[in-house]
């Protein structure tokens, strides 16, 4: 049995290094496992990989107390329902021009320099909000607006530049336990990234009192410290092992890819579309919603609610990222679809009795309700749109994904109030998502491909196949070629890989993925 028979993690944590020639004797390639300090390097390029998008969970979750706060500073006549949704879906529309551009450049020109870009973008984004101006208070408030827009530039990018980096790194680490690491330093980062948007407020409230200002322009700008703290390390973070054997940076054939890939991209962008459309909207209006049922309860209790409601976020993912590995994603998705679509029934249901004369429970029934979200959709959007397409153009498509994603969110914000105003209050929206919840959850279970441990190794030997049977010139994929016939590359440690071994190894067969869709 060959080396990479007996290791199922393949070409990702190994090295493919070309015999010399006299030896005639000996297989074509040999194979060395990555060492120690390598795999070290590899956790560490997992982990700040993903650490900065807590940035897109705090600046999501703070803007729900800075609406808050704008609300009391200016009134309703300035900041009314229709700048609150602008300056709420002002980063989504930005995030959807990060996530499709990011996505290009992390194919065509390296993982490395997205994530660096994303990174500079996110700390100048955050600075901008916070130092909004303007002669009036509609000025600044538009001000805040574009500075948001800049800012989910940077938020959006970093989904593609981050998520990807992370799985490719997860399974360089461990294919069997890629799911779980993935959800583990994207998801529940972002999770993280809610649950500290809703700290700072209340302690600056509690330092500057009933001085608004100072508390929505620091909760705002202290949005720069994740993206600062992992700079430094990204900047010497090395592009991936998967990366490096299989870019595809130039005469890519879209055409092809669209017609082997078009119903994957599909169904990852509709359910991603559908998750952040129930999930965004009761994340940006939770403050607001809690407002109305407080009963006139100081600002510094209701920011303190949001606490507990957000806390719920994070043993939602926790729970998700164990079933990811353990029952596998597509069970994962539709059993959390339908249970966030039945508790939200029952909440929407019982709305008004339930808020009125039981808040605490009204709580609770609603931290269940977002953490059901966490716990299906929220793992598995980003691990199913980053697993079911090849190295070569994951990041293109995962970007795709996740931006129709962000259209979802931008159309639930916007029709969050209209919902309210004609189902007769915040009843509505929970209704109308549940439903449609439980609808998402027979797709999923129904269509959606099973990824096994093997899957991105798989994946790439079937798609260089694909582009082989239709006169593609593989040769060109993978970077910093060297042999002269181009079958071979640099590393970045300069050796020399072999890239036709890896490929046309008798031991990696055509993918054997459990699909359920044509």
């Amino acid at each position: 049995m060959s080396d990479i028979q007996s290791n199922p993690k393949g070409i990702f944590d190994t090295k493919v290094v070309a015999d010399q020639a006299s030896d005639t004797t000996s297989n074509s390639s040999r194979i060395k496992e990555v060492p120690k300090k390598k795999r070290g390097a590899t956790y560490f390029n997992i982990l700040f990989s993903g650490f900065a998008l807590l940035s897109d969970g705090y600046q999501s979750g703070v803007i729900s107390f800075v609406n808050l706060f704008l609300g009391k500073i200016y009134g309703p006549e300035i900041f009314n329902d229709t700048m609150k949704s602008r300056l709420s879906y002002s980063m989504f529309v930005g995030a959807i021009v990060g996530q499709l551009g990011f996505g290009l450049v992390i194919d065509r020109v390296g993982r490395k320099i997205g994530l660096v870009s994303t990174t500079f973008l996110v700390i100048f984004g955050a600075a901008l909000s916070s130092a909004s101006y303007g002669t009036t208070a509609t000025g600044l408030l538009w001000m805040m607006v574009i500075a948001r827009g800049v800012l989910g530039v940077g938020v959006g990018g970093e989904y593609p530049c981050s998520s990807v980096s992370a799985g490719e790194s997860a399974d360089e680490v461990d294919p069997k336990k890629r799911g779980g690491l993935f959800v583990l330093v994207t998801n529940f980062v972002i999770d993280l990234g809610y649950v500290v948007s809703a700290i700072v407020p209340v302690i600056l409230l509690a330092i500057f009192k009933d001085n608004l200002e100072p508390v929505w322009r620091l909760s705002l700008g202290l949005g720069i410290v994740p993206p600062l703290s992992v700079l430094y390390f990204r900047l010497r973070m090395a592009d991936s092992q998967s990366y490096q054997a299989s870019a595809m940076r130039k005469k890519v054939p879209y055409l092809l890819i669209f017609k082997r890939y078009w119903f994957r991209l599909t169904l990852t962008s509709g359910l991603w579309f559908i998750y952040d459309f129930i999930s965004y909207p009761n994340g940006v209006f939770s403050s607001v919603i809690i407002d109305s049922v407080a009963g006139g309860k100081s600002t510094i209790e209701v920011v303190s609610w949001n606490i507990l409601l957000y806390s719920f976020y994070l043993p939602g993912c926790l729970a998700g990222a164990y079933s990811v590995d353990k029952i596998g994603r597509r069970k994962t998705l539709a059993y959390g679809l339908l249970a966030q679509g039945v508790v939200g029934m029952i909440l929407g249901g019982v709305y008004e009795p339930l808020s009125q004369n039981c808040m605490p429970m009204f709580i609770i029934m609603y931290g269940l309700f977002l953490a059901l979200g966490e716990y299906g959709p929220g793992p598995t959007m980003g691990l199913n749109s980053m697993e079911l397409f090849p190295t070569a153009v994951r990041g293109t498509c995962y970007g795709i994904s996740a931006a129709v994603g962000k259209v979802g969110a931008t159309v639930g914000t916007l029709a969050f109030i209209p919902m309210q105003e004609a189902m007769g209050g915040y009843r509505g929206p929970f209704l109308v998502g549940s439903g449609i919840a439980v609808a998402a959850s027979f797709v999923a279970w129904f269509l959606l491909p099973e990824i096994g441990p093997d899957g991105l190794a798989e994946e790439d030997a079937a798609f260089r196949e694909y582009l082989e049977k239709n006169n593609y010139d593989i040769s060109q994929l993978g970077i910093q070629k060297v042999g002269p016939d181009y079958n071979t590359f640099n590393d970045e440690n300069g050796q020399v890989v072999d890239e036709t071994a890896i490929v046309k190894s008798p031991s990696i067969k055509t993918p054997s993925v459990k699909s359920r869709s044509p």
